[in-house]
């Protein structure tokens, strides 16, 4: 990677306004610009961009810095940038012209000191007016500029004649540019005086906000953005608070730490550790401290113990001083954009950057540290009683500063078990971790061993509402070498896993956690178990190929509701309603939908985030499935990542990728998918891989690509086998469209069987199969159903849903058509066309299918359909389809556009061997080794032309028969060579 940037980011407006005084300096209209911001903001990097653009444009560029280090030295930005001037390489001539100027400025240049001339007015006055004419005679042709940087740290000499040279500046061909940090100081007081008065800008950098940050890193990285994750930049967003050197530097160390990997082609995060602070960062930050003196660094180490946001009166009580105490301090490094005060809480202030935090503890002395983090434990906990809120992780974290790790540990279980209430499980799972890694400081005892025990009863249920049902089973066996329990705590620890394993998608090990549990349970179980066991064991009974598992769901949901409605027990009553509404969504979406409110209203009265947000779930695949609506699905999908269920999450997010899918937004699909499958392979949610491998075998088939199906078709069997649930949707929803859109109906009917033949052996809950629509279309296409069919299958749940109800309408106006019945043929169109709208493929595929009997039959529209048809696949690059339907409109003779592009797909090297468009699409269906005659038929053109593209394809690629095309067809295609023989 880069150690900086090669491009600046989100300055676009700067540089903008840089332009226009640069120009204006060539132009004879001269000024004062000011470039203010905290370190590490761009200042000098905006600067340079600005000082190269000029220099480009012929401009002479005067640079000089202030300095800290050494000696004082006066006027020494100054001399540095008229020093700066005769090393490069202006006309010495020139300097002539200044005439009694000269030797004033041999103040600062030596070598114009003339000995056996006096010296001149030692004014700053001349000495200024000296500068202005040296900086104009440099700039008479094309301008100049006089670059000041870090003004901040400039003599007051140096300051007073920046204030003369910026209120004489207009009408000279000079800009003065400086940098200079925001806050106090007499540099900034001066620029803002100027500005007051009219004779210069102060241009203020802000931070970059969290998409540029993301580009930042990426242009690091030397990558696309879409390349880096959005965990990653928002994670170094969080930290730097856009700063941009603190930016660089975050990723530089997250970089040879290996906290960030590229992993296949995307950066990740490598874990949820946090980088240690750069040192680059400790030392800028440091010396900002030390700057503002040693009360004012003690109170920005105590406030770095408290977190980013801290009330300033608890600072107070842990130094113990009086109120009016710290308000000067806090001025100050509020001006040093240390810290920042809280808009929304009076009394409360918060570090500009998290990182400060670190690097200013650091600065405190092991037990002076200790004795500090003691105090402020104390004080918290007597000012907040109970710990509500963020208090309770910040008395854990105050406790393990003050060496009281088994303490520290107590309230850091305790932070997880609200979070695991509060439904974020992941939140749950890194706060017990951390209290896990605090406890191992601490020594054996009986609060040792009380503590261990709850935390790693904390981490299982936690563990289990997020589906980590590997993880959850290693901390059941610690817990039952470490601490037994009793019959009904082992019932308990059942009972985790087998949610665990429902949630992860390891169905097998779910029902065997049921059965040892109600093997536990006589005698010992009381409601709150049975309840949960039969809610368990509810969703497990959905999930299995059983026949009457619908029956069984709903009667074991229906025991857990009347059983937790008698403790009561909230969270069991909104489990078993959405497990109900998961059954009924089979039957009745409408039914669905009632039973998924009843959860949500239950959640919402006791505060049930996580079921809240079970109940969304619900309710948004019910609104995307009955009309094609992903926007409830999308919000429930936000608030789970608000609230930190990533596992849950994960559901939502694999139909939203296939739900882009079939709205035919293929590049969202394929980056959307990607993302999921990512996350649910690092949780190991084995349901929810399935499911997006699925959809990338449908996203695939869906635009017409074969090999890239084929592989993601391998990867789905290697993985889930044959005898899935999926599999009806693999070659339902997936192989017939690709078999459809290569113009090979009967191979759609053959993948559509397969479809029927995986039903009869096994229940699935998946609807879009084509059973209920695309299937029942084909077979009125092909004699094979009649009214009564479709009548029968647009009366069920699956048929009413917009995706099938799209097909069956279209069935309904081939049988119209073919009855004569014109009225009934709009009609049906009509509900095709409102129901496809949001389809997009799938809508255009319908057209052509029924655009051909009805040029047959001689009903409907068929050249207004063919035609609309033809446009969308060949925008789409799917030339079989395209193709059909241009035979199919000269067939009714309609004229047809020619098309003559589409070169745009062929490889290069093919490209330059001079193979067409149709050359191409013959080349794709070599794979399938199909004679003349099925080539043909393919792509609707006779045999004889079928083997004149075959014989021109072994002449252009230099292969000596068929055969041998037949064979290094797939190579040609990716790479556009063949290999060697």
């Amino acid at each position: 990677m880069r150690t900086r940037a090669a491009v600046l980011v989100g300055r676009s407006s700067e540089l903008a306004t840089l332009g226009t005084y640069v120009d204006g300096a060539r132009r004879s209209r001269g000024g004062a610009l000011f470039l203010a911001g905290e370190p590490g903001i761009g200042k000098s990097r905006l600067l340079r961009e600005a000082l190269d653009s000029a220099s480009a444009a012929g401009m002479p560029v005067l640079r000089g810095r202030g300095s800290s280090t050494g000696p004082a030295v006066p006027f020494r930005p100054l001399a540095e940038a008229l020093l700066s001037a005769t090393r490069g390489g202006l006309d010495p001539a020139r300097w002539a012209d200044l005439g009694p100027y000269r030797p004033v400025l041999g103040r600062l240049v030596p070598e114009w000191a003339e000995r056996e001339e006096p010296r001149g007015d030692a004014s700053l006055v001349v000495l200024a007016e000296g500068i202005l004419r040296l900086t104009t005679l440099a700039g008479r042709e094309h301008g100049c500029v006089l670059a000041l940087e870090d003004l901040h740290e400039a003599d007051p000499e140096t300051l007073a004649v920046v204030e003369y040279l910026a209120g004489n500046l207009a009408g000279q061909p000079v800009l003065l540019l400086a940098t200079l940090r925001s806050g106090a100081g007499g540099a900034a007081v001066l620029a803002d005086e100027l500005t007051r008065r009219g004779d210069g800008t102060v241009l203020t950098l802000p931070r970059l906000d969290r998409p540029q940050v993301h580009e930042l890193m990426a242009t690091c990285l030397e990558t696309r953005p879409e390349c880096l994750s959005d965990g990653a930049s928002e994670r170094v967003w969080q930290d730097s608070g856009g700063n941009p050197l603190m930016v660089e530097e975050l990723l530089h160390s997250m970089i040879t730490s290996g906290d960030l990997v590229d992993d296949e082609g995307v950066w990740r995060p490598a874990g949820t550790s946090v980088a240690a602070v750069p040192p680059t960062l400790l030392r800028v930050i440091g010396a900002r401290a030390d700057r503002l003196g040693d009360e004012v660094t003690r109170l920005l180490s105590v406030a770095a113990l408290l977190g980013r946001r801290f009330p300033l009166a608890l600072v107070r009580r842990v130094l113990g001083l009086p109120d009016h105490a710290l308000l000067g301090e806090v001025r100050s490094a509020v001006e040093a954009q240390l810290l920042v005060p809280d808009e929304h809480q009076p009394g409360w202030y918060a570090f500009a950057h998290p990182l400060a935090l670190e690097a200013l503890r650091g600065r405190l002395a092991a037990d002076e540290l200790a004795a500090l983090a003691r105090r402020a434990a104390e004080e918290t906990e007597a000012a907040q009683p109970g710990l509500p809120g963020d208090w309770c992780q910040l008395a854990a974290q105050l406790r393990e500063f003050a060496g009281e790790p088994v303490e520290a540990a107590r309230l850091y279980v305790e932070c997880g078990r609200r979070a695991t209430a509060d439904g974020a499980p992941g939140s749950a799972t890194a706060v017990l971790r951390r209290a896990r890694a605090t406890l191992a400081q601490a020594r054996g005892g009986s609060a040792h061993h009380e503590v261990r025990r709850d935390l790693l009863e904390a981490l299982l249920h936690a563990l289990a509402e997020d589906g980590q049902f590997e993880q959850a089973v290693g901390v059941v066996d610690e817990l039952t070498l470490y601490a037994p329990g009793d019959r009904a705590r082992r019932i308990d620890r059942h009972i985790r896993l087998a949610w665990a394993a429902q949630v992860s998608g390891h169905w097998a090990e779910g029902h065997a956690q049921v059965t040892a549990a109600r093997e536990l349970a006589p005698g010992v179980a009381g409601p709150e178990q049975l309840a949960a066991l039969d809610a368990v064991g509810a969703y497990l009974a959905i999930l299995s190929p059983a026949p009457d598992r619908l029956d069984r769901c709903d009667r074991l949901a229906r025991s857990a509701v009347e059983l937790a409605a008698g403790v009561p027990l909230p969270s069991v009553i909104c489990q078993g309603w959405y497990a109900i509404g998961y059954a009924a969504r089979e039957r009745d979406l409408a039914e669905s939908d009632a039973c998924f409110r009843r959860a949500l209203e239950a959640a919402v009265a006791h505060r049930l985030p996580m079921w809240r947000n079970y109940a969304l779930t619900g309710l948004g695949g019910n609104a995307w499935l009955a009309e094609g609506d992903a926007g409830p699905l999308r919000h429930a999908h936000a608030e789970m990542l608000r609230c930190g269920a990533v596992g849950l999450a994960q559901n939502a997010a694999a139909v939203l990728g296939l739900s882009a899918v079939l709205a035919g937004d293929f590049e969202r699909a394929e980056r959307e998918l990607a993302a999921c499958l990512a996350e649910s392979r690092r949780l190991k949610l084995v349901a929810v891989t399935h499911y997006v491998l699925t959809s990338r075998v449908v996203l695939a088939a869906h635009q017409g690509r074969r090999e890239e199906m084929r592989a993601a078709l391998d990867e789905f069997t290697a993985l889930a086998g044959d005898e899935s649930a999926e599999a009806s949707q693999v070659h339902g929803l997936g192989a017939a469209f690709c078999a459809l859109l290569e113009e090979d109906r009967p191979a759609a009917e053959q993948e559509l069987a397969r479809v029927t033949a995986e039903r009869s052996r096994r229940q699935t809950p998946f609807h879009l199969d084509g059973q209920h629509g695309l299937g029942v279309l084909l077979d009125v296409l092909a004699g094979r159903a009649g009214e009564e069919r479709v009548r029968s299958v647009a009366a069920t749940n699956s048929g009413r849903m917009r995706w099938n109800r799209h097909f069956l309408a279209l069935a309904e106006a081939v049988l119209a058509g073919r009855g004569g019945q014109a009225e009934a043929v709009t009609a049906a169109m009509a509900r095709a066309d409102a129901a496809g709208r949001v389809f997009g493929m799938a809508r255009c595929l319908g057209l052509r299918l029924v655009a051909e009997p009805a040029a047959v039959e001689g009903w409907g529209e068929p050249k207004a359909w063919l035609r609309e048809a033809e446009e969308h696949f060949y925008q789409a690059g799917v030339g079989p389809v395209a193709a059909a339907c241009r035979t199919l409109l000269r067939r009714l003779g309609e004229p047809v556009r020619q098309r003559r592009v589409g070169t745009e797909r062929i490889p290069e090297p093919l490209r330059q061997r001079g193979l067409t468009a149709r050359e191409y699409e013959v080349l794709e269906l070599m794979p399938e080794r199909l004679g003349n005659k099925a080539l043909a038929a393919r792509l609707h053109i006779s045999p004889r032309t079928a083997e004149k593209h075959v014989a021109s394809l072994l002449q252009k690629t230099g292969l000596p028969d068929r055969d041998t095309l037949f064979d290094r067809a797939r190579e040609l295609l990716s790479r556009g060579v063949p290999g060697a023989s």
